[in-house]
């Protein structure tokens, strides 16, 4: 079942958002970015998912948190 979207990895998916690869991978553990994993155990993304991301502008400059959209108003750091 061939669906023609081709298959990144987490370097390839890295240089296009400017970011490291193990961010890449903190994302798609945090849920952030979908991902499969090749018999081996690799996380590969889907090229369509990934340029869709890219153009719809999330924010994911902070990659400790959740994205902007789902951000919890009200809510305070606790410094």
């Amino acid at each position: 079942m061939d669906t023609g979207d081709r298959l990144l990895t987490p370097g390839e998916v890295a240089a296009l958002f400017r970011v490291d690869p193990k961010t890449v991978t903190r994302w798609a553990a945090a849920g952030r970015i979908g991902s499969i994993r090749t018999p081996g155990g690799h996380r590969r993304f889907r090229e369509s998912e990934v340029k869709a991301l890219l153009e719809g502008g999330l924010d994911f400059e902070d990659e400790t948190g959740p994205p902007s959209s789902t951000g919890m108003p009200g809510r305070q750091p606790s410094h």
